[in-house]
């Protein structure tokens, strides 16, 4: 386990969000001890895993608050972050603590994930972040699996690795999505403990192929008709 005490950034983070958490709803959690560990330490669960430390790219896809980005991109200044919501009052805040905490290698982006996976017209020029660029792609969103792998396979590309926060008692709907996330690219997926809650996982799925271009879907649907 990561030891969150080597570095006093993770404590100014949790004092950032937690004062402008009395001002704008950013997190449920409003004691600090419980912040520590479910939105800093549990964050910090892709640590170690190969496929995470092996990346120079990284997107937060649904960071909320911050989590897991803010925390990982303390932890690995080499790494280059990319933090998405569609939620503009609450990137205000991770733009602040990101700031703030001299994340150089932050950057905080307003969009959803349908427009960020969209192709590169003919003749431009693929950007990153975008389609089919992202060495690792890492979700805590609170999402179907195969709704996840919908939004973040098409941002992945191939070689690199989508990883998702679950719990165990999303074994069922994990499975479920295994022909979705075929169909997206991606290959078997394995499954490791994540941080220090019981029952909590990751989810680590291998882009082996290009995702289909009609993929993602449009707006509204990977959510309400997610991939069978």
């Amino acid at each position: 386990m990561f030891d969150i005490g080597s570095d006093e950034r993770f404590e100014r983070l949790a004092d950032l969000i937690l004062e402008w958490n009395e001002k704008i709803n950013v997190t449920a959690i409003r004691d600090r001890g419980e912040f520590m560990q479910k939105n800093v330490q549990d964050s910090l669960a892709p640590l170690g895993l190969p496929e995470f430390d092996c990346a120079k790219t990284a997107l937060d896809l649904g960071t909320g608050g911050g989590f897991p980005g803010l925390p990982l991109a303390i932890a690995c200044p080499d790494k280059d972050f990319f933090l998405v919501d569609s939620i503009a009052k609450k990137l205000k805040v991770v733009a602040d603590a990101a700031e703030k905490l001299g994340l150089s290698n932050v950057q905080v982006l307003h969009s959803r994930a349908e427009d960020l996976a969209m192709a590169p017209k003919k003749g431009e020029v693929p950007k990153l972040p975008g389609r089919e660029s992202l060495d690792c792609v890492v979700s805590r969103a609170v999402a179907n699996m195969s709704t996840l792998s919908e939004y973040c396979l098409p941002l992945v590309r191939t070689g690199g690795h989508f990883i998702a926060f679950k719990t165990e008692n999303a074994m069922e709907e994990i499975e479920a999505a295994s022909h979705a996330i075929e169909l997206l690219g991606g290959g078997e997926l394995r499954i490791e403990k994540a941080g220090s809650e019981d029952g909590h996982i990751l989810v680590i799925v291998k882009k082996l192929r290009q995702t289909p271009l009609k993929y993602p879907r449009r707006k509204g649907l990977p959510a309400s008709e997610p991939l069978k």
